[in-house]
């Protein structure tokens, strides 16, 4: 729900509220106000009345005589009546006696009198509300208590004020569904109005977001109000942001220059040292077989020592090649250069690295496993760093394997193939495998003491993702290591 949604609600429903409150405050006075005028001036023309009846014993046996005096019988504007409960008589007044109708009087009316000194109750007269008082008359006992003999009535119309505050009720519904309806028009429109400069800055956030330019800032030109702080404060971050995102990028292309350009550097030396430390090698070889056979008088066990430190040299300026190699390919990984890729038939790429591998320096047993789920798969990638990627694997394979098996095969589930690389070497603890894929991390010292630049994964894992593919990773400490690469790939029909 929208912020100028909620806060139109919210002073709906305040207003609805106070409407509410203020409709039934009027209603309920001007009930209470006219209604208590009429009870009052019912009471005073009832005490009148009240005063002026004289009950007597008639001489005509033991009845009562409740009489009404001729000023309320011809005179009161009220309905007025005494029922005389000794003889169940009526004296009515002049408008009763014209409509010749009583006012009732019901067993409740008689149980009230015998609680109550006076009371009001509405009835239906004519089809008409009528409000009605009641005051009992009563007549002293020889015990010295008084005896109810009678009841005087007074009743008027009251059908104009029903009327009156039905209508009241529809004119105040009404008014009050118009005002709220009304308000919240009126509310969404300046809730919208008001809240339109916040739209503003959310298109331009969304605007830098998805066109990454951190230069664009967001026009306002209000007031500066809570929206005009908050803008300038966004703009204000934007700014730090855009130095801060400006200085990275400029230290990160640095990086990358110096990585890329002391890797090209440094290919040439190696090159040349490398080939020099060959054709030494190859010449302090003939010169300690001459001299094992007593040509010249070279010191055969100098001419061993000579022999070794170039093999030394060699293999270091080896290792020096394949770090400077492998920094260059995470050069050009961290530069965003794309590779250039096509069709691929699986098959044969894993075929031949698989006959590769078997040449490789190893302890372990090469065991190659089935083959079949390659029949007819195709991959969109590059052939020689798909062999690069499988070489780097097995290879990290033979060299954590001391004894044992690395096996591989491939698989199929949905919609992938998978290339499988088992061994059952050192393994790894479930605590190293999420950095295994992190640039120089060696995860244990038997690791630190194996050969390796500690780059060979993070390649592996940058082509992977070039390849739209993932890495599945099995692993038990001092039991072994399964690397399953999935690659989506699309299956044909084998040939027959």
């Amino acid at each position: 729900m929208s912020i100028r949604l909620r806060l139109t609600m919210w002073y709906t429903g305040i207003l609805a509220g106070t409407l509410l409150l203020f409709g039934a405050g009027l209603y309920f006075f001007l009930h209470y106000y006219l209604y208590d005028q009429i009870r009052s001036e019912m009471q005073v023309q009832g005490n009148k009345t009240y005063q002026r009846i004289l009950p007597v014993y008639s001489l005509r046996g033991s009845g009562l005589d409740l009489l009404l005096d001729d000023t309320d019988v011809l005179s009161s504007s009220y309905y007025t009546q005494v029922y005389n409960f000794t003889d169940n008589t009526v004296s009515r007044s002049w408008l009763l006696q014209q409509t010749r109708t009583t006012l009732p009087v019901t067993q409740e009316t008689k149980k009230l009198l015998q609680e109550k000194e006076s009371f009001f109750e509405k009835i239906t007269l004519w089809d008409e509300p009528f409000l009605v008082y009641n005051k009992p008359l009563f007549l002293p006992t020889s015990g010295g208590g008084y005896q109810i003999v009678g009841v005087l009535q007074m009743g008027t119309r009251i059908g104009t004020f029903e009327q009156f505050f039905q209508l009241l009720q529809y004119i105040l519904f009404m008014l009050a569904f118009v005002a709220i309806f009304a308000a919240a028009t009126v509310g969404l429109f300046l809730a919208r109005k008001a809240l339109m400069p916040i739209d503003k800055v959310i298109a331009a956030a969304n605007q830098i977001q998805q066109g990454a330019d951190l230069g664009r800032r967001i026009d306002y030109n209000g007031p500066y109000d809570e929206v005009g702080r908050l803008t300038h404060t966004i703009n204000g971050m934007l700014d730090r942001i855009h130095a801060m995102y400006t200085e990275l990028d400029e230290a990160y292309r640095a990086q990358r220059r110096f990585v890329s350009d002391a890797s090209h550097e440094l290919r040439t030396p190696l090159t040349t040292i490398r080939g020099n430390v060959d054709l030494l090698e190859r010449m302090w070889t003939r010169a300690a077989e001459a001299s094992g056979e007593g040509n010249d008088g070279h010191d055969p066990e100098q001419l061993q020592l000579s022999l070794e430190a170039m093999k030394d040299i060699a293999g270091e300026a080896q290792r020096m090649s394949r770090l400077v190699g492998d920094l260059l390919s995470l050069a050009r990984a961290d530069a965003g250069v794309q590779m250039e890729k096509a069709e691929v038939e699986l098959k044969p790429v894993v075929e031949e690295v698989a006959r590769r591998a078997a040449f490789l320096d190893r302890k372990a047993e090469w065991i190659v496993g089935s083959l079949e789920a390659l029949d007819g798969v195709r991959v969109t990638g590059s052939r020689d760093y798909l062999q690069q990627l499988l070489f780097i694997f097995i290879e990290n394979a033979f060299k954590y394997t001391p004894e044992g098996t690395v096996t591989m095969d491939a698989v199929r589930a949905d919609g992938q193939i998978g290339i499988r690389i088992a061994d059952t070497g050192i393994g790894m603890e479930k605590e190293e495998v999420p950095h295994i894929f992190e640039r120089f991390y060696r995860a244990d010292e038997s690791r630190g003491r194996t050969s390796g630049t500690g780059l060979g994964l993070s390649i592996a894992k940058w082509i992977i993702d070039e390849h739209g593919g993932s890495i599945e990773v099995m692993t038990r400490k001092d039991t072994g290591t399964t690397f399953v690469i999935w690659l989506p790939a699309r299956f044909q029909a084998a040939l027959q």
